[in-house]
């Protein structure tokens, strides 16, 4: 069966399901293989749950004409995205980065939609299989499509091109993410930069972070760079703090991120952005929604209405009151980039009694030790109330801090400290499951 074909039948059945436990009468169904299962296991069951029609690859598999067999399941879903992709003369932005894409994803797609109607990718559904079924969630009412794309190794970012083929490009940064994969911070450039190598071939546009010496490096030869960041910018702003220019006055009376911009090409300045977000590393994060919006014909008030009414959730910069005190919540993930900044941000914070509880570091290949050795070392620069080191690396160093196995155990000698009056701060990567560390017994 033909693309062509098979896209009719999606247009009959739009729902796209890749798991039977979630399956509903009509959906259209695709036998997706992984390490540890295999979807054409399950065809069977699909179609006695009421699927309208159900792609496998393993002629085994096969049931009735409600199956339709192809090469490969995956591909031919990769395929389908694309088809649909290309029924949209619309703009789609693709944003990739190191750290602070899905923050920047929602913040976009928050400003974007005041003004056209505007689809997203949900939640964290930024890979090979996330990808393509979030083009084919967007609807033929679409105005706007903003795609958050994940990356781990080369080559990743350029696939992923071939079939979202976005008009608008953004890295939101470059760090230590995903080392053992790309192969160091170098590697790490290149493969996000794929996204700007395919703005630079398409003659499509890409945001840039301006304050980023190596984003303006990375973006040279695009035909149309809109630029964003604390100067020589076309967006420019500055971090606030009560009436004080500056970062340094992180109040624990007001921890929020409040930006004020500077320049526009619009003309509009001094303009005050109170936003729900902790942390002056999410200062490029409203800086970009603030260009996109603002490119795309967004009046500020819209845009400031919606950065200032976004909150933060999934374990992303939260901040949480547990009776007396203070908890960001910051557990969705972490590299070394991300947790020096968070630690920075947190050591700056204007308060009496500080804690850290911090989960380990995942997918540092040979330089795992190393960097969760200077991560100790950041910390050992400043005074803190206590400070826990959980999992992974960080039992494999030496450190004068508190060590634990995993959350759990670091949870439940938090809850034996009886801290009152406290900040704290819990951050670590996704494999840490450190949200756990605040589950009651």
């Amino acid at each position: 069966m033909s693309i062509t074909e098979l896209y009719q039948i999606f247009l009959e059945y739009p729902r796209i399901q890749t798991d039977t436990r979630k399956l509903q009468a009509g959906d259209f169904f695709f036998a997706l293989k992984g390490d540890r299962f295999d979807g054409n296991a399950f065809a069977k069951q699909a179609i006695d749950a009421g699927a309208a029609a159900v792609v496998i690859d393993d002629p085994t598999a096969y049931i009735d004409k409600k199956t339709i067999l192809v090469d490969n399941v995956l591909q031919t879903l990769q395929q389908l995205a694309k088809h649909h992709r290309q029924q949209f003369k619309i703009p789609f932005i693709a944003i990739t980065g190191s750290n602070g894409k899905t923050t920047s994803k929602e913040l976009v797609h928050a400003v974007l939609s005041t003004q056209f109607k505007t689809y997203t990718t949900e939640g964290n559904l930024n890979n090979h299989i996330g990808i393509p079924l979030t083009l084919l969630r967007v609807g033929t009412d679409a105005e706007m499509a903003v795609i958050e794309m994940g990356a781990n190794h080369q080559q990743e970012i350029a696939g992923y091109c071939q079939y979202v083929l976005p008009t608008h490009g953004i890295i939101t940064n470059c760090g230590k993410a995903h080392l053992e994969g790309f192969g160091g911070v170098e590697g790490v450039k290149k493969g996000k930069g794929e996204l700007f190598d395919f703005m630079r071939s398409q003659e499509g546009t890409a945001f840039v972070m301006w304050d980023y010496d190596y984003l303006r490096q990375m973006s040279q030869g695009i035909t149309a760079c809109i630029t964003y960041g604390s100067h020589e910018a076309d967006y420019q702003g500055e971090i606030m703090q009560g009436n004080v220019s500056t970062a340094n006055d992180f109040s624990s009376d007001n921890p929020f991120l409040q930006v004020q911009l500077t320049h526009t090409p619009q003309g509009d300045k001094r303009y005050t952005l109170k936003t729900q977000l902790v942390g002056d590393y999410n200062f490029a994060n409203v800086m970009l929604a603030v260009a996109v919006g603002s490119h795309f014909g967004v009046p500020l008030p819209k845009i400031a209405a919606a950065i200032e009414a976004y909150t933060p959730s999934n374990s992303r910069s939260q901040l949480l009151q547990a009776g007396s005190n203070t908890i960001i919540l910051d557990a969705y993930n972490a590299n070394p980039s991300s947790m020096r900044a968070a630690i920075e941000n947190f050591a700056r914070l204007q308060a009496n009694k500080k804690v850290l509880l911090l989960g380990a570091m995942a997918e540092l290949g040979d330089e795992s030790i190393a960097e969760h050795r200077l991560i100790a070392a950041l910390i050992a620069q400043y005074q803190w109330e206590s400070v826990a080191l959980v999992g992974g690396d960080f039992n494999k160093i030496e450190h004068p801090f508190v060590r634990f196995e995993n959350a759990i155990a670091a949870g439940q000698w938090l809850e034996q400290q009886h801290f009152e009056h406290t900040h704290l701060l819990i951050k670590g990567s996704r494999s840490s499951q450190m949200e756990l560390v605040l589950q009651k017994k």
